[in-house]
């Protein structure tokens, strides 16, 4: 391969997602604009190595790719036949084209806030961010969803027909509609990275594609609108990421958070995290993803399992169950109490949550419950939390993980 076909490919990685966000505001359409945008990069490998490279090579791609974009409509049938593609009442001209890098930059903040429009399901805003933000390929949205690639496909053709003919609009909401709008881009930002973190099923502990593709919507997020929430969030996903090679061990074993070897926690992430919160913290008041930043920081900062501040982590999950109450966050906040010395509160909190919809099919919370029976000597209690929770698992490691456990007790009364 070439020099110029491997800048290129370079180029592609690094602006295709970038040059598309603009080719929507300019096209109103994102099939069209996708379309275009391959136009535009096969131009590039096809004219530069004979032209040379542009001065600037992204503004270049947008232009060629938007000319791209034109000629397939004057091609394809009449204007009323391709006016369900067009958005815009008109189309830009060569002479009204806005290449300037600050709008070019905010095009990327405008697809998503419109991918996560509080109008479409949670689970297209997922699947569109994943497709159109972060450039995955149907198959591979796909395999991160858990869903089978036709259904997708139909899912996020139905969310942009619903972008379409809702007129949602391309734009970065106003300072009024922000406060309103950012917790669905931070939600859906949030939910990818831990879909990356934690699978649901497979092999593996950790999809590292997937974590690094949220950390990077949420980076460029944070730097195109600088929120306190923006940054809480950032500073969430660095945190535990950092202890993402101490997770699973060399065969493919679960390894709990207690349980870590934390020399391999990579300190330098560890320190931009906490970098990251002490700007939230600074813009009060603190949010939810503030808040579970500061509870990851605190394991963050315990060179020893034994050294964890569990009493900090209880005020702070007092703090989240006052302000965001849910079911989720009760489990964890019971388990907090009972690792901070009160294992039989943290126990009758458990109980008074096991019936909630959200939780009586939680894996988690039978696990967490019987390893808080173990701890306490109530062996037969903690063998039949530990069936509840093997038979609602996924995810191969945990479901050898909590058969594990199991045999443990199996030598106990």
């Amino acid at each position: 391969m070439s020099t110029e076909s491997l800048y290129v490919d370079g180029l592609y990685r690094d602006h295709s997602r970038r040059v598309q966000a603009t080719l929507i505001r300019l096209l109103g359409n994102f099939e069209l604009a996708e379309e275009a945008m391959q136009d535009a990069f096969v131009a590039a490998v096809q004219q530069w190595p004979v032209s040379g490279q542009p001065d600037n090579p992204t503004a270049w791609l947008i232009r060629t790719g938007y000319h791209c974009g034109i000629d397939q409509i004057r091609q394809r049938s009449t204007a009323r036949r391709r006016a369900h593609l067009l958005l815009p009442t008109e189309l830009p001209s060569e002479e009204t084209l806005d290449l300037e890098p600050t709008t070019i930059e905010d095009d990327a903040l405008r697809l998503l806030f419109t991918c996560c429009h509080p109008s479409l399901s949670m689970e297209a805003r997922t699947a569109l961010t994943l497709r159109e933000m972060c450039g995955l390929t149907t198959e591979q949205v796909a395999s991160a969803l858990l869903m089978k690639p036709t259904t997708l496909a139909q899912r996020i053709v139905r969310a942009k027909r619903k972008i379409r003919d809702a007129h949602i609009p391309y734009a970065v909401p106003t300072q009024k509609e922000l406060p309103e709008r950012l917790p669905d881009v931070l939600q859906v930002i949030y939910l990818v990275f831990n879909e990356g973190y934690s699978r649901s099923t497979g092999a593996s502990v950790v999809d590292i594609s997937l974590t690094q593709e949220a950390m990077r919507l949420g980076n460029e997020l944070a730097r195109l609108l600088p929120q306190g929430e923006v940054f809480g969030l950032m500073a969430l996903m660095l945190l535990n990421d950092a202890r993402r090679d101490a997770r699973q061990d060399n065969d493919g074993e679960l390894v709990t958070l207690d349980a870590q070897d934390r020399r391999l926690w990579r300190q330098k992430d560890i320190q931009t995290g906490i970098a990251w919160l002490e700007q939230a913290l600074a813009l009060t008041p603190a949010g939810y993803y503030t808040l579970q930043a500061s509870i990851a920081a605190v394991h963050a900062q315990a060179s020893r399992a034994e050294l964890t501040d569990w009493g900090r982590i209880v005020r702070l999950y007092d703090a989240l169950c006052r302000r965001f109450p849910s079911p989720i966050l009760t489990l964890n906040r019971a388990v907090a109490i009972a690792m901070n010395g009160a294992p039989d509160t943290g126990l009758t909190l458990l109980d008074d949550i096991a019936h909630h919809p959200q939780i009586s099919n939680y894996h988690l919370f039978y696990a967490a419950k019987a390893d808080l029976l173990r701890r306490q000597g109530q062996h037969e209690a903690a063998r039949n939390a530990y069936h509840q929770a093997l038979q609602l698992a996924t995810l191969t490691p945990e479901k050898r993980f909590l058969s594990r456990r199991l045999a443990e007790l199996e030598n106990f009364p």
